[in-house]
C-alpha cells in the first residue's frame, strides 16, 4: 500500500500562490493515479484534482479549474498541486490520494496526514 506525506501548506493572502507536494512511498508509484482532496471546517472532504499515472490526463473540480494545476514527477515519487489566485474559500486541509486505477470523487483512502492551507482576505 502506498503511504502519502503532504507538505507545502501555509498562510497566504488572497490572490497569492502556494505549491503543495505529496511524497509517496512504494516502487509502484509510477503506476498509480494520484489526486488531491480538501476538507474545510464543518464541511465534507471534496475532490480537487487528479492526474493519471502517466501525467497525460488531468481532472479538476470546477471551483479550482484555471487556478490550480496538478502535476507529477515519477522519478521523485511526488505529486504537486500548484495553487494560484487563491481565495479565502480555498482554506482547508489538503489531502493527497493514490489509487492503482483512478481517483474517484468517492475515494475513501488511504490518506496522508494532510497539510493546512489558510487564505486570508
Amino acid at each position: 500500500q502506498v503511504q502519502l506525506v503532504e507538505s507545502g501548506g501555509g498562510l497566504v493572502q488572497a490572490g497569492g500562490s502556494l505549491r503543495l507536494s505529496c511524497a509517496a512511498s512504494g516502487r509502484t508509484f509510477s503506476s498509480y493515479a494520484m489526486g488531491w482532496f480538501r476538507q474545510a471546517p464543518g464541511k465534507e472532504r471534496e475532490f480537487v484534482a487528479a492526474i493519471s499515472w502517466s501525467g497525460g490526463n488531468t481532472y479538476y473540480a470546477d471551483s479550482v479549474k484555471g487556478r490550480f494545476t496538478i502535476s507529477r514527477d515519477n522519478a521523485k515519487n511526488t505529486v504537486y498541486l500548484q495553487m494560484n489566485s487563491l481565495k479565502p474559500e480555498d482554506t482547508a486541509v489538503y489531502y493527497c490520494a493514490a489509487d492503482p486505477e483512478s481517483i474517484s470523487y468517492y475515494y475513501t483512502g488511504p490518506w496522508g496526514q494532510g497539510t493546512q492551507v489558510t487564505v486570508s482576505s
